[in-house]
């Protein structure tokens, strides 16, 4: 071989020509290697081997009008519990050819950024994890089978029509509230999270389903604003230390508002589970470590990441069933540790 053709880049055709079939044949291999034959396959995938051949993706995307890229939006970058579902989302959408850019929650117009990625075409489609965002101020991209390419996965839902994947929030956070009555405790609060768009908090309906089936008082004064953030759990914190008549147990939105509210009373000799029983939601890399160790509702987080991308890709491809809007539901596991014990029998003979 030549010292110029030894240089020269290989094209479809040189894969085409050594696998002996046409230059068609190779890019629907490539492209779409469901619609070829096993062996017209395995002749592809070894003639690009042994040219060295790599599919030049934007010139693919420029004759596609694709760009062949995802974008997702969390809330906040620094919440422990996306890294692993960033992780499952990377993983997935390199593994289906596609890039991935991440938006994070910033300024006073966060939906100004995902205008202008769709405005652009620089995004293909959404994969949503943060609800506050006002989905009727994005531009609508072309639909797939009747489908919007954006794919919700949060702790609330949304209507309109949107496609979800997300935890089974209101089951997981009634077995939540659940294990603390089957412990005993019948003076239970809530450290509630996120209320968006007015639509109904998962979780707090969870937590309301399970004391009424028990037969159980919701108080008002025992259900504490909250945002799943750490600093949400350090203001419930205060906000218990300031009444005189207490719950002896929380179920907590989240594991980091679960941590601050932890941090906080334990300041002012609160011990848990002595004085109160805490179980959380998330099940964070954290809280198997912290003390006392988190009982709390392992979200399948892996899961959570890569079915929702694949679902958001596959609506992309037209892979996806038709429909008006997909509904994913994946349960979450009741983990119980150390944060909750059974109520002592002297504090439940005197309703404390």
């Amino acid at each position: 071989m030549s010292p110029s053709s030894a240089s020269k880049t290989p094209t479809i055709q040189d894969v085409a020509r050594r696998a002996g079939v046409s230059a068609a044949t190779v890019s629907r291999a490539l492209s779409a290697p469901e619609k070829v034959s096993d062996s017209t396959r395995a002749k592809v995938t070894e003639a690009v081997e042994a040219t060295g051949y790599a599919i030049n993706q934007a010139a693919r995307s420029l004759r596609m009008r694709e760009a062949r890229t995802i974008l997702v939006a969390i809330p906040n970058m620094g919440n422990p519990f996306y890294s692993t579902i960033m992780d499952s989302v990377v993983r997935e959408a390199t593994l289906r050819g596609y890039g991935v850019l991440v938006a994070n929650r910033v300024g006073n117009d966060p939906t100004q950024w995902l205008r202008d990625y769709f405005s652009s075409n620089r995004a293909d489609g959404l994969l949503l994890f943060d609800a506050s965002l006002e989905l009727g101020h994005l531009p609508e991209p072309p639909r797939q089978k009747g489908l919007l390419p954006l794919v919700l996965s949060c702790d609330e839902i949304i209507d309109g029509g949107f496609n979800l994947v997300m935890t089974d929030n209101r089951a997981g956070a009634e077995r939540a509230t659940r294990h603390l009555i089957d412990q005993g405790h019948t003076r239970i609060g809530h450290i509630c999270g996120r209320l968006v768009h007015q639509f109904p908090n998962e979780r707090l309906l969870g937590f309301q389903d399970a004391m009424r089936k028990a037969g159980l008082p919701i108080r008002q004064d025992w259900l504490f604003p909250g945002d799943h953030s750490m600093v949400a759990g350090v203001d419930a914190g205060d906000r218990f230390l300031a009444l005189s008549d207490r719950p002896t147990a929380l179920f907590c939105a989240n594991d980091e508002s679960m941590i601050g509210f932890l941090s906080r009373t334990r300041a002012h000799g609160i011990e848990c589970p002595r004085d109160i029983s805490l179980v959380g939601f998330d099940d964070i890399n954290i809280a198997e470590n912290y003390w006392p160790p988190l009982t709390t509702m392992r979200q399948p987080r892996n899961e959570l990441g890569r079915v929702a991308t694949a679902t958001l890709i596959d609506i992309l491809e037209g892979t996806a069933p038709s429909g008006e809007g997909l509904r994913i539901v994946l349960p979450s596991e009741l983990i119980v540790r150390s944060s909750t014990a059974p109520l002592p029998a002297t504090r439940q003979a005197v309703g404390l």
